[in-house]
């Protein structure tokens, strides 16, 4: 599995690591946001920063609320309560289009590719500020031409990048489910973002295709881009992490850099403590396993 190249958690971070500690250049700022279903709080985030051009993972055990927060910060819910910026720019509110359109944007756990189209036209839906979108343009060709021939280009080079520029021709339903992972990060660098936000990029994906995607997500922060992700596989979180955020009960209960969270009481209960006297169901079990051995390697 690759390591990526460290950020000192020490250059990311101001004072000690504790649950929303302040970072040295955050590029998402988020307070007070909750989020209530039928009764239950499922997000009840005080204050959380993301650290710019670093790869930071958020982690929990099922329902935790780390899906929900992602739905929030990106605009396909709305919170009972809080704030965050983004870049400086408040997204309260905003809608996720225009989120997308502002440099930060997402992919879905259950992929989001439109199975009825072809792998290129799913690409070039990616492209933002397209002069024929507009209903009016679109009816003249010799406007927007030669921006549709450049979105083409870019996207056979993304999709030779992901090795996918053979099925450029191929619909979309067609993909395996890794295929699809592929496909949606690479449709997703098709508006040059500058935040990526991954939801469960690993979940259902062949183990033949989990060392690319890794490659991948290393490769976005090479290129200059802030990479979030949501995740269950504690190994990969180890190596490729440079900061953790654990939540529990849909709080953070612990952040830093993934050797001292691994360590940190909080996330041994998180895990641990509340399957004492349960029955675990098979996810559940894998995570908890998962963190076992790395606390065997850890300490």
């Amino acid at each position: 599995m690759p390591t990526a190249k460290p950020v000192k958690s020490v250059d990311l971070h101001i004072g000690e690591a504790v649950p929303g500690c302040k970072k040295r250049d955050p590029i998402l700022v988020a307070d007070n946001v909750t989020r209530t279903f039928g009764g239950l709080k499922a997000v009840d985030v005080d204050h959380l920063e993301i650290p710019r051009g670093a790869i930071t993972a958020l982690i929990g055990p099922n329902g935790a609320g780390k899906t929900t927060l992602f739905n929030l910060l990106t605009g396909f819910d709305k919170p009972d309560t809080g704030s965050w910026d983004f870049e400086g720019h408040p997204l309260h509110g905003v809608p996720a289009y225009r989120v997308a359109r502002m440099g930060q944007i997402r992919t879905f756990q259950l992929t989001k590719a439109l199975g009825l189209l072809t792998v290129m036209d799913n690409m070039k839906l990616g492209a933002k500020g397209q002069t024929g979108e507009n209903i009016f343009r679109a009816m003249l060709p010799f406007l927007w031409r030669k921006e549709e021939e450049a979105n083409e280009a870019k996207a056979i080079e993304l999709l030779a990048r992901f090795k996918l520029d053979t099925k450029k021709d191929d619909y979309a339903a067609s993909l395996s489910g890794g295929q699809r992972k592929l496909l949606e990060m690479a449709r997703a660098l098709m508006s040059d973002p500058t935040l990526v936000m991954l939801d469960e990029p690993m979940a259902g994906v062949n183990p033949a295709l989990t060392q690319s995607l890794l490659d991948h997500i290393l490769n976005l922060k090479a290129e200059g881009m802030t990479v979030l992700f949501v995740e269950h596989d504690m190994h990969m979180v180890r190596h490729i992490a440079d900061w953790v955020v654990v939540m529990a009960e849909g709080r953070v209960v612990a952040e830093g850099d993934p050797h001292t969270v691994m360590q940190n009481p909080a996330v041994i209960d998180a895990y641990l403590g509340q399957h004492h006297d349960e029955d675990l169901g098979s996810d559940d079990t894998e995570h908890v396993v998962a963190i076992k051995e790395l606390l065997d390697d850890v300490l």
